[in-house]
């Protein structure tokens, strides 16, 4: 089995560090910039996919199936571009969601092309582009297979109903990891976080976008419809664990680091990450609460005015097709969004491949499956003032 580029997963979760960030990207994305919405009839350009048989894609480092011997050959991709005559331009210069917003929203709000036509980013910032108008609308009649396999649970998030203008490319949770042995007890619940004998030894994730959604579940919230009031009562209850030291830090990903050196003994966190950590450490456990967790995904999007948006479709509904999609779980490690992928996987003659049709980090079973939930997004309005409430828990 390929090893899960755990590394990478701090690009593509990193989030809001400052209130700064918080508020300009929420102004921009809000009515304070009108001019930066582009109305539908504004968001084509002449698609030039028939005759140009090309396209060019934006992901996230280590996000795809390389060669084992040449980390610059991608096999599913090469596989759709003999298939199709499409030269795919594939770069991996997407590090961070705000810096990417910052590289490309200049070309957007002024009506321009970005010189991409596909890109993968978190949801929760796919969600300004699609309030913004910033994306463009897919033709399902050109994606028989995410009209077919795209998993039940992801197909219509609040801010992109029916996922008209996005489709992930990865999905995982948000949960709780536990080190089983030294805590001598089954963690269950969120509030289990707060038992006295963790008091120092329990981390959050210092992000907004990530950590609140396990907190108001942890209260007994619908995070699908969730209140400011909701997440300011939660805010209450963390400020008091923050007060009394409970909480040691808030945290990006270098929650792996402490969690694996015994500093911490539980911990909000992902489950692609976790996958790696057992590989290592197999009394590392990963919890999706009695309460639920967070299904997340980072989607992707055709941006406006791209030249090969039929091109970028065609890929998009190549990679739902369960052998692609089989292959790509198998190295990245994420939750599948596609799940008869798992079937491919099972009937594999290699069984480290077949069993990761058994892990329920990868394939969630029917009773994981029924506490997770893809939470309301924050809007533009509501960002600033939960953003400074979070930030001054956190210490950002």
């Amino acid at each position: 089995m390929p090893a899960n580029p755990t590394a990478s997963s701090v690009s593509r979760r990193s989030l809001l560090r400052a209130l700064g960030g918080a508020t300009a990207v929420g102004t921009l994305a809000g009515c304070g910039v009108p001019a930066a919405y582009i109305a539908p009839d504004e968001r084509s350009a002449g698609d030039r996919s028939a005759t140009d048989k090309k396209l060019t894609f934006a992901n996230w480092p280590l996000y795809i199936d390389t060669d084992d011997d040449s980390t610059s050959r991608r096999p599913s991709l090469a596989a759709f571009e003999k298939r199709t005559g499409i030269d795919v331009r594939y770069t991996e210069e997407i590090n961070d969601n705000d810096e990417f917003f910052g590289k490309i929203s200049p070309s957007l709000m002024n009506r321009q092309e970005t010189g991409r036509d596909l890109i993968v980013i978190s949801d929760w910032m796919c969600a300004r582009f699609v309030r913004l108008g910033w994306v463009q609308e897919m033709d399902r009649a050109r994606q028989p297979n995410v009209t077919r396999y795209l998993d039940p649970l992801l197909r219509s998030p609040h801010f992109d109903p029916g996922r008209k203008h996005t489709v992930p490319w990865q999905s995982g949770i948000t949960g709780i990891a536990y080190n089983k042995r030294k805590v001598g007890r089954e963690i269950k619940q969120v509030s289990d976080l707060w038992a006295d004998d963790l008091k120092g030894k329990v981390t959050l994730l210092s992000g907004l976008d990530e950590a609140f959604a396990l907190l108001l579940q942890g209260d007994g919230v619908d995070i699908r419809a969730w209140t400011a009031d909701d997440f300011h009562r939660m805010c209450d209850k963390v400020e008091k664990m923050v007060d009394s030291h409970h909480i040691r830090r808030f945290t990006g990903n270098d929650y792996i680091k402490d969690l694996s050196s015994g500093d911490v003994l539980a911990c909000q966190a992902y489950s692609g990450d976790v996958i790696q950590l057992q590989a290592d450490d197999p009394d590392i456990a990963f919890v999706v609460p009695e309460e639920g967790a967070e299904l997340w995904a980072e989607s992707l999007m055709v941006p406006n005015l791209a030249r090969h948006k039929r091109n970028a479709e065609k890929l998009i509904d190549y990679y739902y097709e369960p052998e692609v999609a089989a292959e790509l779980a198998a190295w990245v490690n994420y939750v599948c969004p596609v799940p008869a992928a798992r079937d491919v996987l099972a009937s594999s003659k290699d069984e480290e491949r077949a069993a990761l049709a058994e892990d329920p980090l990868i394939f969630p079973d029917d009773s994981m499956r029924e506490r997770l939930a893809i939470a309301r997004d924050i809007t533009s309005k509501e960002r600033p003032e939960l953003a400074r409430r979070w930030n001054a828990l956190a210490g950002l």
